[in-house]
Order: C-alpha cells, then structure tokens, then sequence
C-alpha cells in the first residue's frame, strides 16, 4: 500500500512534468502549505486534462467521471490513485467543502457543453466557478476562513480568470470558444461566431479586450485588502501572482490589445522583478476594502467556506 509520501512524490513529479509555471510558483509557499497545495492541483490538472484530452462528444462523460471521483473522495473511499488517496486527505484535513470542487467541476461541465456567455455577470460566474473555486480552497489551506478574506480570494480568481480570458481570444476561438461578453462583442458590431469561425484582430475587438481588462484591474485592486488578512508565511506567494497575472495585462495593452495575433507572456527577468516588489509590497489593509460584499457570483463559495464574518 502507498504511504502519503509516496502519494506526494507521485503528485509532485505530476506536475514538475506537466505543470512547470505552478512547480516553479509553489516554491514561494511556505513548508506547511505546499504539500496540500500539490494535491489540490493535482486534482485540479487531472480533471482539466480530463476533459480537455476527449472528443467533444466525450467530455460529458469525463465530467460525469469526475464528478463520481468526488463522491468517492467526500465519502472517505477514494480511486486507488495516488491524487484522489492525497486529495482525499486534504478535504479531510483542512474541512474543504464540497460545494468548491463541485463548483470547479461544473465550471468544467459548463465547457464541456460549449456554453456560450452573453453577459460580463455571466463570464464571472464562469470565472467564480473555473478560478475562484480554486482561489478559496487555497486559502483554506493556508488557515484563512474568514468571510472576507474568502471574498477578496474570490475576487482575486475572477481577476486572473478575465486576464486568461482577455490574453487567450485568438487561441481560445481557434479552438471554437468565445469567452468575451457576446453583448459587449454585438455593442462593438463584432459578431460572436463570426469571430469564433475567423478569428482575425480589429480595433473594435481590441476595446472589448480593454473593457475586460479594466473589469480585471478593479478586482485586482478590490482583492489586495485581503493579502494582508492572511497569515505571514503565505502573504508573498499571493502577491507575487497577483502582481505577475496582473502584468499579464499590461503586456496584452501594450500590444493594443491584440491578443488574437499573439499571446502575451511576461519575462523570466521581469517575473523575478515582480517578486521583487511582493516581498516588499505594502498593500492596503482598509477594513472598509477588506469587508466589502462579495460578487453576487461568488457568494456561494463564500457562504459554503466561510466560518466567521
């Protein structure tokens, strides 16, 4: 029978193979955090490749798989699989609600389907589900329960999913997905499955792409009143990838917002300059920043995982 060590050294050689940016990121965390955090996204890389590696006609049942894999891990008798057995120790151990991985996995189903996003409330609930998910489990993993450090965790998600959403246009509709509101695609005269068929850059597409990025920007900002809230050891690593991810979109503006001939990407060099500046970051810590309400999209994480105001 495998022990946890050998379940972690299988989780860990994972992602050191298929996950280098997270390897390389999950050295900013402190000892205690790092394990756990390894199996989280463990779990979290072999469901997306779960459903990502199938035929369209397929992804279904992948969800439909791992959706099943849960339930063995929640009732305490996980797939005899190194992430699930690790996975399983985790929900244990740091009480993670169901409702956060339902949550991810439905995000999953959601592109699994082609759902297609009309409204920018509805991109963010996709966000909530796909980022956010993700977002409040790390925290819970890092001791942090309060409802609004949860929210600003959740705001933070949102955030980095918009930039995804905004530096991936070309490559996302090559591959048949449009993430960008289809109302402020039609307000701009952009046609969605125009776009999604020839994917090609116009100015009018770029200020869709801008739209998006201020959208991100606020919650960036909203999100810093939470880094603080968190215990020392791990306040760091949050906003090194806060800093980096936001970077992220300062590079998709430069470039005029053209994120259909190229894909943004933020150097090695300029990386380390930004972890440079987290560990020396002073980031706002107003209580009126720190409690203000969570997205309507992302109350039902708070909620789920939220133990004290």
């Amino acid at each position: 029978m495998s022990s946890e060590a050998d379940d972690l050294a299988r989780c860990t050689e994972l992602l050191r193979n298929g996950s280098k940016s997270f390897f390389a990121a999950s050295r900013l965390l402190p000892t205690r955090v790092r394990a756990p955090t390894t199996a989280l996204y463990a779990f979290c890389r072999q469901a997306d490749d779960a459903v990502d590696d199938v035929r369209p006609g397929d992804a279904r049942a992948a969800v439909e798989s791992l959706r099943e894999r849960l339930d063995a891990v929640y009732a305490g008798r996980p797939r005899g699989s190194p992430v699930d057995r690790l996975f399983a120790r985790v929900v244990e151990r740091f009480e993670i609600p169901r409702a956060t991985p339902d949550a991810l996995v439905e995000g999953m189903a959601w592109d699994a389907e082609g759902r297609d996003y009309e409204t920018f409330a509805d991109v963010v609930a996709y966000s909530a589900r796909v980022a956010s998910a993700v977002g409040v489990m790390m925290t819970l993993l890092m001791g942090g329960r309060s409802r609004a450090v949860l929210a600003r965790a959740c705001d933070l998600g949102v955030a980095m999913q918009l930039t995804n959403i905004a530096r991936d246009v070309g490559e996302d509709a090559r591959r048949g997905r449009v993430y960008l509101p289809a109302r402020w695609l039609a307000a701009a005269g952009i046609d969605r499955d125009a776009l999604r068929a020839q994917p090609v850059f116009t100015p009018a597409l770029g200020t869709v792409v801008g739209r998006l990025l201020d959208e991100a920007d606020i919650l960036y900002r909203r999100s810093e009143s939470g880094v603080p809230a968190l215990p020392g050891d791990c306040r760091i690593s949050i906003r090194a990838a806060r800093l980096i991810y936001a970077d992220i979109g300062r590079v998709v503006r430069s470039r005029g917002n053209d994120s259909v001939s190229s894909r943004a990407t933020t150097s090695t060099l300029r990386k380390l300059w930004l972890l440079c500046r987290a560990m020396g970051a002073r980031f706002a810590t107003g209580e009126a920043e720190l409690r203000a309400p969570a997205l309507p999209e992302t109350q039902f994480l708070v909620d789920a995982a939220g133990a004290t105001p």
